[in-house]
C-alpha cells in the first residue's frame, strides 16, 4: 500500500513572526525562505502585506526568492487585504491567497459583532474575490475547534462553492484534544457535500501541549495539508512544530502511511538558522532539533548504544542534518580549511563574511580547546544575523568585583565610525548595557535577559538572549561568545538595531509625488 502525499505549508515567516520579539527583517525573511525552499516545504506563507508597508515588501521579496515553494499571503475577509496579498505575490508565477474569518459564536458576538449569516456572506464574498486574483485560494474559519458544527458545514461549503480549495481548520487557541480533533475533521469529510473538490488543512496551537498530536489527528481524521512552523514558534504557547510532524510520520509509517516532500536532513540547519535570527533559543530537550536529543548520558544508555545504537536511537542523528564532521578544526587551522568546514556544514559566505567569521573563529580558537561543529555553526550564525546592523560590536573591558560598581568601556562601530564610551554599574551586565545605551540611546526596557552554553565543558561559548520592549513594540537580541560578558554585549546591542528598524517601521511613510498621485 502507497504512502497518501501530506503538504506541508510551514507559517514561521508569518504566525511564527506572532511571538514577542521575533519580528524579522527583509532580509532575514528572505534568508529563512531560501531554508525553506532548500527544505522542500510545498508552501510558505511569507506574512500579512496589509499589515505595514514593510510586510508588503518582505511578501513580495520571499515570494522573488522562492524556487520550489508556492508563497502565500494571509489576508482577512475584506476587499483591501484580499487585493494587497495578491499585489505583493504576484511578482511570482504562481501563489496562494490565505483568506480568513472566525467563526465560533465566541468570536462573532465579540470580535466580529456579526451575525452568522453575515459571517457567511462575508466567506462567500472574500473568496470569490480571492479566487479572481489567483486559482489557488485557502479558506480558514477562524476558532474552528470551537464553532458550532452545523454552523463550520455551512461555511466549509459555501467557502468551496466560492472557489477556495484548501479549508483550514484551525484550533486557534489549542484547545482541542486529538480525538475531538480527529472526529471534527472526520465530520467535514463526511458531512460536507462538496468536500472533494478541497483539501482539509491542520492550523494546530500548544496551548496545551498538544499540537502536533492534534495535527497528526487531523491527519488521520482525513486533513491532507498540515500548517506548522520551524521550532514549534508561534504566539504564546506556538504551533505544531515542523520536524515533529514530519519526523514523526517518517519514524512510524506502520501507524502513519504518509509522505512528504521534506529534505528532512536540512531540518538541523533549518532550525537553528530560525533560532538565530529570532533569538529564540530552542530547548536542549527540544525534540529533534534540541541540544539533547541524541544525547545519552545514562551509563545504561550508553552501554546499549555502544551495543546497537537502536536501543536508545528511533531516528539517526544524520537523518535531521547533524552528520559526524572529518575535518576537525584547531587554531592553527587556515582560512582554506575553515572555508571547506564551513561548505561542509551547509553555509557559503562572500568574502567579506568568510574574512569576518574566519577572524572571530581564530579568537575563538585561541580561547578553546575544542572547537566542536556547534561552535562554528554559532559563530557563523551570529555573523550572519548581525550582517545588516548598523551598529557593530568593536571592543569591551570591564572592572568588576566587591569594591565599587562595575566600569565597563565600550567600543561601537555605527555607519563605519567608532564611538567609545565608560559607564557604572550595579554589576558587569548592567555597566555594558548602560554604556551601550550611551552610544546608542534608546528607550527599551529589558524583559528577559538568558544565558546559555552552546556545547558543554568549561570553556564552553556563552550563548545570550536579550528582549527589550519600547512603546509596545519587543525585540529579541542575541549574541555569541566565548567570554559570556562579550556575549551579553552582541545580544543587548542587537536587540537595540532591531529597536531601531521597529521604529522606523512604525513611521508613517514618506509620499512621493508618484504615489500621492494614485
Amino acid at each position: 500500500m502507497s504512502a497518501t502525499p501530506i503538504i506541508i505549508f510551514d507559517t514561521t515567516l508569518r504566525d511564527g513572526e506572532q511571538s514577542p520579539g521575533a519580528a524579522m527583517t527583509l532580509e532575514e525573511k528572505v534568508r529563512i525562505a531560501r531554508v525553506l525552499d532548500e527544505l522542500r516545504v510545498d508552501v510558505v506563507e511569507a506574512g500579512f502585506p496589509i499589515a505595514s508597508e514593510g510586510d508588503f515588501m518582505a511578501v513580495q521579496a520571499v515570494a522573488r526568492a522562492l524556487q520550489h515553494a508556492v508563497p502565500c499571503g494571509l489576508a482577512r475577509a475584506a476587499k483591501a487585504d484580499i487585493e494587497r496579498a495578491a499585489e505583493a505575490l504576484k511578482v511570482s508565477p504562481r501563489f496562494r491567497i490565505h483568506t480568513f474569518i472566525s467563526t465560533s459564536p465566541l468570536h462573532m458576538k465579540f470580535k466580529l459583532q456579526m451575525e452568522p449569516d453575515r459571517v457567511l456572506e462575508k466567506v462567500k464574498e472574500s473568496v470569490a474575490l480571492a479566487r479572481k486574483l489567483t486559482d489557488d485560494v485557502e479558506w480558514s474559519a477562524e476558532d474552528a475547534s470551537r464553532t458550532e458544527h452545523d454552523f463550520l458545514c455551512r461555511c466549509v461549503e459555501t467557502a468551496i462553492k466560492a472557489g477556495a480549495r484548501t479549508i483550514n481548520i484551525p484550533d486557534t487557541v489549542g484547545y482541542s484534544v486529538p480525538q475531538e480533533y480527529e472526529a471534527l475533521i472526520n465530520m467535514l469529510a463526511n458531512r460536507v457535500p462538496n468536500i472533494d473538490q478541497a483539501i482539509l488543512s491542520t492550523h494546530c496551537h500548544n496551548d496545551l501541549g498538544l499540537a502536533v498530536a492534534n495535527s497528526l489527528s487531523g491527519v488521520l481524521g482525513g486533513a491532507r495539508q498540515v500548517e506548522c512552523t520551524l521550532n514549534g514558534l508561534g504566539e504564546r504557547a506556538g504551533n505544531a512544530a515542523l520536524e515533529e510532524i514530519v519526523m514523526a510520520m517518517k519514524t512510524r509509517p506502520d501507524f502513519l502511511p504518509y509522505t512528504c516532500n521534506i529534505h528532512t536532513e536540512v531540518i538541523t540547519k533549518a532550525s537553528r538558522l530560525v533560532s538565530s535570527i529570532t533569538g529564540f533559543v530552542v530547548q536542549p530537550n527540544k525534540a529533534i532539533v534540541g541540544a539533547n536529543a541524541f544525547a545519552h548520558e545514562s551509563g545504561i544508555h550508553q552501554d546499549g548504544m555502544i551495543k546497537n545504537k537502536h536501543t536508545y536511537e528511533i531516528m539517526t542523528p544524520e537523518s535531521v542534518g547533524l552528520t559526524k564532521s572529518s575535518l576537525k578544526l584547531g587554531k592553527l587551522s587556515g582560512r582554506n580549511a575553515f572555508k571547506t568546514k564551513l561548505h561542509e556544514l551547509g553555509y557559503d559566505l562572500g568574502d567579506n563574511a568568510l574574512e569576518d567569521a574566519f577572524k572571530r573563529f581564530k579568537d575563538l580558537a585561541d580561547a578553546k580547546r575544542d572547537i566542536w561543529d556547534e561552535d562554528i555553526i554559532a559563530l557563523v550564525d551570529d555573523e550572519m544575523a548581525r550582517s545588516m546592523d548598523r551598529a557593530k560590536f568593536v571592543g569591551l573591558e570591564l572592572r568588576a568585583g566587591t569594591r565599587g560598581p562595575a566600569e565597563a568601556t565600550m567600543e561601537i562601530d555605527v555607519d563605519g565610525a567608532v564611538r567609545a564610551t565608560k559607564a557604572f554599574g550595579n554589576g558587569p551586565v548592567d555597566a555594558i548595557f548602560n554604556a551601550v545605551s550611551d552610544l546608542l540611546p534608546h528607550d527599551g526596557k529589558l524583559i528577559l535577559f538568558q544565558i546559555g552554553a552552546i556545547t558543554t565543558g568549561a570553556d564552553a561559548q556563552a550563548e545570550v538572549t536579550v528582549r527589550l520592549e519600547e512603546n509596545g513594540r519587543t525585540v529579541n537580541g542575541q549574541g555569541t561568545d566565548h567570554d559570556t560578558m562579550v556575549a551579553a554585549a552582541r545580544a543587548y546591542i542587537h536587540a537595540v538595531n532591531k529597536l531601531a528598524i521597529k521604529r522606523q517601521k512604525s513611521e508613517p511613510p514618506v509620499l512621493t509625488e508618484k504615489m500621492r498621485a494614485v
